[in-house]
């Protein structure tokens, strides 16, 4: 090759690299969506709208029943997972069983009362300390790098967003930072149907959302006759386009981008 030529292809990548970056840094405007698991149903059409919108998101991911297949972090789903990690998206735990903080437990040792919602001991209450939490944390997470090869965040969210401080605290001790989500963020997606439309939660939405918030959304939720994600999805993430917001994943959220790079 002559070294004009390579000069040439030389010059040609680093413009192509300086106007690539230049378009992942010109949106200030960033959005962070992120979906809970659920029972699925939803799952390959968030994945083509996702895909269709070029939009990167945060999974947080539980074992929980589905309508099809062993459960969301189950073989049948498995892969579905890797190819979303293929796509660049990112994940993060939401407990394994999906389990529900009930309650501190008096005492100077932390423990919590706690429920899980999937799993052989869906339903029960149980009295764990700090090391059992953390468990079922990790065990989501290595769940998920177990299937995608992809090392998740350490980052997690207590199903229904419910903690406390010692909770919080335990679980940052073992390395996990809590992810809720924003006001304007909370889809509603799990809420009645027939009190709360889809086309009411998409104009609350386009009206409410602004800069930095965190969204979230879930892949399936049960009670819900009418689905969330088939009608409001795609009108929602173009409508925010058009306003001028852009998409982002958890790992470069300014709250919690060095948490993750210092790879606790």
């Amino acid at each position: 090759m002559s070294v004009f030529l390579r000069s040439a292809i030389v010059s040609i990548a680093v413009f192509a690299y300086a106007t690539g970056a230049g378009a992942v840094n010109a949106c200030k405007n960033s959005l962070y969506l992120t979906f809970d698991t659920g029972h699925m149903d939803i799952a390959p059409l968030v994945a083509e709208v996702l895909n269709r919108q070029n939009v990167k998101v945060t999974f947080f991911a539980a074992d929980e029943r589905t309508k099809a297949g062993d459960g969301s972090l189950g073989n049948h789903w498995a892969p579905w997972w890797k190819a979303r990690a293929a796509e660049g998206h990112e994940f993060a735990s939401h407990t394994y069983d999906h389990v529900y903080f009930r309650g501190d437990v008096a005492g100077a040792e932390p423990k919590f009362r706690m429920q899980p919602s999937a799993g052989t001991t869906e339903g029960r209450e149980f009295i764990w300390d700090a090391k059992k939490y953390c468990e079922q944390i990790t065990k989501a997470n290595e769940r998920l790098f177990e299937i995608t090869g992809k090392k998740p965040l350490p980052l997690f969210r207590a199903p229904g967003g419910k903690t406390s401080p010692r909770l919080l605290a335990a679980a940052k001790a073992c390395g996990f930072e809590h992810v809720g989500w924003t006001a304007a963020g909370f889809m509603g997606d799990e809420l009645s149907s027939e009190r709360f439309s889809n086309a009411a939660l998409l104009q609350k939405a386009l009206r409410d959302i602004k800069r930095g918030d965190i969204l979230m959304a879930h892949l399936g939720i049960w009670s819900r006759k009418d689905p969330w994600a088939p009608t409001v999805l795609e009108p929602l993430i173009m409508g925010l386009k058009d306003k001028g917001f852009c998409f982002a994943t958890l790992r470069d959220h300014p709250a919690y981008s060095a948490w993750v790079a210092a790879g606790r």
